[in-house]
């Protein structure tokens, strides 16, 4: 647990000396709502790319459903992006199967390039109330570290 919060934390640091702002991102979820940067500021929004079919990832969504449900009416938003191949229908089956809480958006190469590199799954990224992206994470989150990294850039 404390190498991946040690591990989320370097990975911070090198991804803000590289990059400064987001542009933003516009999708649309599986409910048809959108979903804007813009319209998340204020918030801290975790951006996870993810498929049905890769076993980090299923470990990892419970962890994405507390640190969500936990901060949805507050502070931070979870929105997953579901890379999968298959049809819009087998997520949003997997997703209410799965009891997902936080929006869930069909993911492409378009989709993924609004944000940035999508070299494995999981991955995701994360943008601070001022909608700038301020950490990547290759791999698996926690609640925990997630939760962590928020409280000790609210300290500085």
């Amino acid at each position: 647990m404390v190498i991946k919060l040690r591990v989320f934390l370097l990975l911070a640091a090198l991804c803000c000396a590289e990059v400064a702002s987001a542009a933003g991102f516009e999708f649309e979820d599986t409910q048809g709502k959108m979903h804007r940067l813009a319209d998340y500021h204020g918030k801290w929004v975790l951006v996870n790319f993810w498929a049905t079919w890769c076993p980090p990832c299923l470990s990892e969504i419970p962890e994405l459903v507390a640190l969500h449900d936990a901060h949805k009416a507050g502070n931070l938003v979870v929105i997953g992006i579901a890379m999968d191949s298959g049809s819009r229908s087998k997520i949003v089956h997997f997703a209410e199967a799965h009891h997902i809480t936080y929006p869930v958006v069909v993911g492409s190469g378009k989709i993924a390039a609004q944000i940035g590199e999508v070299e494995v799954l999981p991955t995701s990224y994360l943008y601070s109330p001022e909608g700038k992206l301020v950490s990547y994470q290759a791999g698996e989150v926690t609640r925990s570290s997630v939760e962590s990294y928020i409280k000790s850039k609210q300290l500085n």
